[in-house]
């Protein structure tokens, strides 16, 4: 950011707030709430007005249903559908994995379409006392002796031009994140990151239990693909199907994606019962940053959560339980800053995020590197599926729900791992 520079609008009226949140999703929604529940004056402004669509599978790990929980929503997803675990399926085997215990995460998930949970979330937020401000776009930033204090914020409606100030900022808009860019956030770009494609058919089997993940993906050739499949039972009516790839496959670039997803749906057809000809809704796709591959991720005045800093798990594309998590640190940081007037608190969330993931995103991007090559992932594949034991270890270490209390398989392997990752300082 440049040394004193200020981006005003003329005869604009200027509007105040102790927070300012960019983005209504996942992240920015949580940070509303955890601030305005503590007493902040938060305001979120989202570009959309919801309910909206996002590509996503739409699956809450037993994390993300901590998180929701805490924000006081058990109630509310009881009406969604459940599910217990991961049916994993490759070279025509299935093993079907409940969530591992826990004694922090529950062991179950839901499955809610992001067009209601996104929805949900925010409005828990504005009932907490956070002002949402829907269909508003935070256009530029307002820059004061080299701090940023605010937004310019246009409502989308109405075309009209306002300054939005704030003691500090939470940068929460998605794996784009046009405003994170503005202030010189990027992506490390030997890093990995993911792209995924989706969307909905009818099934007579929307309701199973299970959500499941075809690890021996292929193309349309019958070429063995470096990502996995998902089938997630929505329970009304319809499953959401998608499939997702890691940019580390030397031909990323080369594959069409709505192709894959198409050779996919005609893969499952019969198993199903869809029509893969005629999904319920056009396939919608995105890029996804992941590993914390963005940063800065803290500025003077600022914080930068949940996919916009690249908080998304290499293992499984998982994005929305560290969203939420990232969130909610951020949110504890700039409390801290507000009660104490030292914004010198806001470096404790770096800290922060390096202790939660910073080791565990290492040894998940070295296994990005890894099944980028499809003979590999083939073998791999081939290997786990011989053994419900080991893919049990598998689901725990790839959901990241290893146990700090107890040092079982899953958690010595882990750690071998990590041994391993800590030879690679550049991952």
């Amino acid at each position: 950011m440049e040394d004193n520079t200020t981006v005003a609008v003329p005869n604009a009226p200027a509007r105040e707030t102790d927070v300012l949140v960019i983005g209504g999703g996942p992240a920015g929604a949580a940070a509303g709430y955890w601030l305005a529940r503590a007493g902040h004056r938060v305001t979120i402004v989202e570009k959309k007005s919801f309910p909206r669509e996002k590509t996503c599978g739409d699956g809450l790990t037993p994390r993300a249903v901590k998180q929701i929980t805490d924000m006081g929503l058990a109630g509310s997803l009881e009406r969604f559908h459940r599910y217990e675990g991961l049916r994993a399926t490759a070279h025509g085997k299935a093993l079907e994995l409940q969530w591992p215990s826990h004694s922090v995460y529950p062991q179950h998930g839901y499955v809610v379409r992001r067009r209601e949970l996104d929805q949900m979330v925010a409005l828990n937020a504005e009932s907490a006392g956070a002002e949402l401000l829907q269909g508003h776009e935070a256009n530029q930033p307002i820059l004061e002796r080299g701090l940023l204090r605010g937004a310019v914020v246009t409502d989308k409606e109405t075309h009209s031009t306002f300054e939005l100030r704030a003691q500090y900022v939470i940068v929460a808009d998605g794996a784009n994140s046009r405003f994170g860019r503005s202030l010189g956030t990027s992506r490390a770009k030997q890093m990995p990151y993911g792209t995924a494609i989706r969307t909905y058919w009818e099934s007579p089997r929307h309701a199973e239990p299970w959500i499941e993940s075809a690890l021996d993906v292929k193309d349309r050739n019958g070429n063995s693909m470096p990502g996995y499949g998902w089938i997630f039972p929505v329970g009304d009516g319809t499953i959401n199907i998608g499939v997702g790839l890691l940019s580390t496959f030397r031909d990323f670039k080369s594959v069409n994606t709505t192709q894959l997803l198409d050779a996919y749906a005609h893969m499952v057809a019969d198993d199903w019962g869809i029509d893969p000809d005629n999904p319920t809704q056009r396939a919608t796709s995105g890029r996804i940053p992941m590993g914390g591959s963005v940063g800065p991720k803290v500025g003077p005045t600022y914080i930068v959560v949940g996919d916009a800093a690249g908080s998304v798990n290499p293992f499984n594309g998982e994005g929305i339980d560290y969203a939420y998590e990232t969130a909610r640190m951020a949110a504890e940081v700039i409390g801290e800053a507000i009660a104490t007037g030292n914004a010198a608190a806001l470096l404790r969330y770096q800290t922060l995020i390096d202790d939660e993931y910073g080791q565990y995103f290492k040894v998940a991007r070295l296994f990005a590197r890894i099944i980028g090559r499809p003979a590999l992932m083939r073998e791999l594949s081939r290997v786990g599926m011989q053994s419900r034991t080991l893919m049990e270890w598998v689901l725990r270490i790839m959901a990241n729900l290893l146990r700090e209390d107890e040092k079982g398989p899953a958690e010595v392997a882990y750690r071998a791992a990590a041994q391993i990752a800590r030879a690679f300082p550049n991952a």
